[in-house]
């Protein structure tokens, strides 16, 4: 397991650096990230080069069996690039130029900032390719975060280049975007720019190319460096880090350039989901490469700087933070930082080391944390644990975002939603392209799948037909990959795995149910509140309980689908609002709207009966958590209260066999369990037997 963090000595002086080595000796660090924002010190001009202090940190480390993840160092170029080369600065959507003075300040399609980035990673890269200590390549630093696009004149040059290799004639690229709408047809590829400011909304199918370039401007960058470095002999592996579920970046795309994946992860403590959100971007990163454990290389060990408020982290958060990463095939647990900055942006950012010194309570958590990690055992790798395929897609992220829809839809809050519903019943997820559906799930989710490509619908049609059970909800299946509508309609891909036919959207308006406020009014403006608010939902039933649903509430028709529960309220009334279909040797489940509150978990209840998925462990008391990573079965108390987990197996840390886990609040236990093992888990004052799933 490797630990450690950011480690920025070019921050301090030298006569800090071997305290540093002892200090991380004592804390258990084996590995850091070496000089992410080093370009100024390693060339502090143009003609100028000083790896001298970098070789020293280098042997400090190694001499203190510290090992090295080098950056390449070009995420933040130094003073003397933008004033020598002001083409390298990015511009805003009305055209203005970004300045210097912070971070990520360059057009990532800017062929003078590739090639004095390149420069930079070619020297790093001959000097140290072949140092003993280097065992890993850290290339950029989350591409991306700060300047999420680029409408400088270097990107609309690259953009050009980009839509002519995309579309080779003029006439494609004007058909795939619909261009005889609002007279927008081109002549010449010379005629279009990026979507600067503009009076009203953009075609939608520019947006999203534009979006797609983007994300392959900024991984042309990371391939730009990597060929660098492989090029001068470098055999370790080389990445970047992610930053879970980011939109501007196509992390799906890029996974298969990453040697290893790597992520960046900061749960908000006063996030009420956050154990939820946490989980899913972990499930997420470890689908991005399955079977192949990952990297967690930046988290806080206590409070971050850069939210409204910064509460810090309960005690034990951190442990039980750490453990969701480790239970989600995670083999590496970083932080930034190794020592708290003095000066700068981030310097109210904790650190491993604190300003406070090592007599801290940040300081325990880190040295305690360090001493479970070095206990573990070598882990399996994550395997197929899941059972469950929650589909997640960039490039419907960014069409079904979109302006000028029937309602808006904020397509990452939905999926968590669903997924939050399954983490919430302890069934572990992995979170798919539509296309990945035949990769031995039992069911595949799949919200709000806008834009469905070919590929993917054949995959989810195949998946079904071959035993597999789909649940899919509205605004499903709605435009082809250039966003436009397909000939006969909407459902057109999955109508025949569905038994539907689709006639409308039926958008909600009003307010969501129980708006705040509606007490503080007068009595005739609260049945209007109450009118709007229920204007807003759509009811209907499952087991005789009424549920709502929210944002719309589609006009399907039952072709060969059984309704299983019609809309009682509204415009809908008596429509098919919940429906179940035989096709081929599975099934396929569609909900008609957006379930709200309990209709969201009587849906999943619904569709996990009949499918006949379990959870990992069966019974465990809210806010237990667990996970499993091939025989490895971790379990983490999010709770308020002790509780008591009997199961069978050998406890990871220690190696001596165990029947019964005790976990205290934020309390974490690894465990390895065999997938038959009988399991049980209760509350401490109760017993009720359970079972591990297989």
């Amino acid at each position: 397991m490797l630990y450690g963090a950011d480690y920025n000595p070019d921050q301090w002086p030298e006569e800090v650096w071997d305290e540093d080595v002892r200090l991380m000796q004592e804390a258990g660090v084996n590995i850091v990230s070496l000089g992410i924002f080093a370009w100024s010190r390693i060339q502090p001009a143009e003609d100028t080069w000083d790896f001298e202090w970098l070789d020293t940190v280098i042997g400090k480390l190694h001499a203190g069996g510290i090992a090295v993840n080098l950056a390449t160092a070009t995420a933040s170029p130094p003073p003397w690039v933008s004033a020598t080369y002001p083409e390298t600065l990015p511009a805003d959507e009305s055209g203005a130029s970004y300045w210097p003075g912070s971070r990520q300040h360059f057009a990532p399609s800017s062929p003078t900032y590739r090639r004095l980035a390149g420069e930079l990673v070619r020297r790093l890269a001959e000097r140290y390719a072949h140092h003993p200590a280097v065992v890993m390549w850290h290339v950029g630093n989350e591409f991306g975060c700060h300047l999420w696009m680029d409408f400088s004149d270097a990107a609309r040059d690259a953009y050009r280049g980009w839509l002519e290799g995309r579309y080779a004639t003029i006439d494609a690229l004007n058909d795939a975007w619909g261009t005889s709408f609002w007279s927008q047809r081109y002549g010449a590829f010379d005629e279009i720019f990026p979507p600067r400011l503009a009076p009203y909304s953009h075609n939608p199918s520019s947006m999203l190319d534009w979006r797609r370039f983007t994300s392959d401007m900024l991984l042309e960058c990371y391939l730009m460096e990597r060929a660098i470095l492989l090029e001068a002999g470098a055999s370790q592996p080389i990445t970047t880090n992610f930053m879970g579920p980011f939109k501007p970046a196509d992390y799906r795309r890029w996974a298969p350039f990453m040697d290893v994946i790597a992520d960046d992860c900061y749960p908000d403590p006063a996030n009420p989901h956050r154990v939820r959100d946490a989980a899913f971007q972990r499930d997420l990163i470890r689908s991005l490469k399955p079977d192949t454990p990952w990297l967690l290389w930046e988290q806080a060990t206590d409070a971050v700087n850069w939210r409204p408020a910064n509460p810090g982290k309960r005690p034990g958060a951190l442990m039980a933070e750490t453990a969701q990463s480790v239970a989600r095939g995670a083999d590496g647990i970083m932080f930034f930082q190794w020592r708290q900055s003095r000066a700068g942006s981030e310097k109210f950012h904790s650190a491993m080391l604190p300003h406070a010194g090592t007599e801290t309570r940040t300081w325990d958590a880190v040295t305690e944390l360090g001493a479970r990690l070095k206990a573990l055992p070598a882990l399996p790798a994550p395997g197929r644990d899941a059972h469950v395929g929650l589909v997640f897609d960039w490039e419907n992220w960014w069409a079904v975002e979109e302006r000028d829809h029937p309602t808006e839809i904020d397509y990452l809050a939905l999926v968590l939603d669903w997924y939050g519903a399954f983490h919430e019943r302890g069934i572990q997820v992995d979170v798919i392209a539509p296309e990945e559906a035949g990769l031995g799930y039992d069911v595949v989710v799949a919200p709000t799948l806008y834009l469905l490509r070919d590929e993917g619908a054949t995959a989810l049609t195949a998946f079904v037909r071959g035993g597999g059970t789909l649940l899919t909800g509205p605004f499903t299946d709605i435009v082809d990959g250039h966003d436009q509508f397909r000939d006969g309609g909407f459902l057109t891909q999955l109508a025949d795995v569905l038994g539907l036919r689709f006639e409308d959207f039926g958008a909600l308006a009003g307010t969501s149910a129980g708006a705040s406020g509606v007490g503080a009014l007068n009595g005739q403006a609260v049945q209007a509140a109450r009118a709007a608010a229920a204007a807003g939902t759509a009811e209907f039933a499952l087991d005789g309980v009424a549920h709502l649903g929210r944002l719309v509430a589609e006009s399907v028709h039952a072709t060969s689908a059984t309704v299983v529960s019609a809309f009682r309220t509204g415009a809908r009334a008596g429509s098919p609002a919940l429906t179940r279909h035989a096709f081929g040797d599975g099934e396929a489940w569609y909900v008609a709207t957006q379930p709200a509150g309990t209709g969201l978990g009587a849906v999943v209840d619904a569709v996990v009966a009949a499918s006949g998925v379990r959870p990992v462990v069966a019974g465990l008391p809210a806010g237990v958590e667990a996970a499993r990573r091939g025989d490895l079965v971790t379990l983490i108390n999010h709770g308020d209260a002790r509780v008591e987990i009997a199961i069978d197996g050998t406890d990871a840390e220690t190696g001596v066999d165990t029947a019964l886990v005790v976990l205290e609040p934020q309390g974490v236990a690894f465990v390895m369990s065999p997938e038959r093992a009988e399991a049980s888990a209760a509350p401490a004052d109760a017993t009720r037997r359970t079972a591990v799933a297989p």
